[in-house]
């Protein structure tokens, strides 16, 4: 099981993100905007496939062209560096899809 990270050490780790907040001192979110409904659909199969692989799952929100991901670790009871290790890697799935569109 991972440790739950102190309030600094989240601070830290939201530096080396871009665009992820803290939500109830538990969970970090993102927002990711997509060019069409079908690219955020591709992204969220994908990312279901990272989250797979680390046997670790977000909460996982579809509206129309944006895609909400929302991530805590339920063992540790809030943040774990493998929130932020999957915040990531979702931001690298992010980027290699050309045709997003990056919005806050």
């Amino acid at each position: 099981m991972m440790l739950r990270l102190t309030e600094e050490e989240v601070q830290e780790e939201l530096l080396r993100l871009d665009k992820w907040v803290v939500k109830d001192e538990k969970w970090i979110e993102r927002k990711y905007m997509f060019s069409d409904y079908l690219k955020g659909v591709e992204f969220v199969s994908e990312a279901a496939k990272l989250s797979e692989e680390h046997n670790h799952h977000p909460f996982i929100l579809i509206q129309y062209k944006a895609v909400i991901i929302t991530l805590s670790s339920w063992n540790a009871k809030g943040l774990t560096k493998l929130d932020f290790e999957l915040a990531k890697q979702f931001d690298e799935l992010f980027v290699q899809n050309e045709k997003a569109v990056i919005r806050k």
